[in-house]
């Protein structure tokens, strides 16, 4: 059974969204280099959407190694333009 969210919980704002998103990033990382992309493709699409939140001056405060593999490395797997998991089994 999943963890119960609470109800008063207020969105992340400022330095705990910032850390948030570094969080996330480093574990799709961690996912990526164990080789499981679906929980990888699960966590980088959470931080991307928290990092589409940031503004420019907060997204200059996650350290560039997690933003360059989140915009760049990953999108060469994870883009749009890749074939969708669970489309080709035989």
């Amino acid at each position: 059974m999943p963890a119960k969210k609470k109800a008063n919980a207020k969105p992340l704002t400022g330095a705990a969204l910032i850390k948030e998103v570094c969080s996330r990033i480093r574990v799709a990382r961690s996912y990526w280099e164990a080789h499981n992309n679906r929980a990888c493709r699960g966590e980088r699409e959470k931080a991307m959407a928290l990092y589409e939140s940031l503004s420019e001056a907060e997204r200059e405060k996650v350290p560039q190694e997690l933003r360059v593999w989140l915009r760049y490395r990953s999108e060469k797997y994870f883009g749009d333009d890749r074939t969708p998991p669970g489309g080709g089994k035989r």
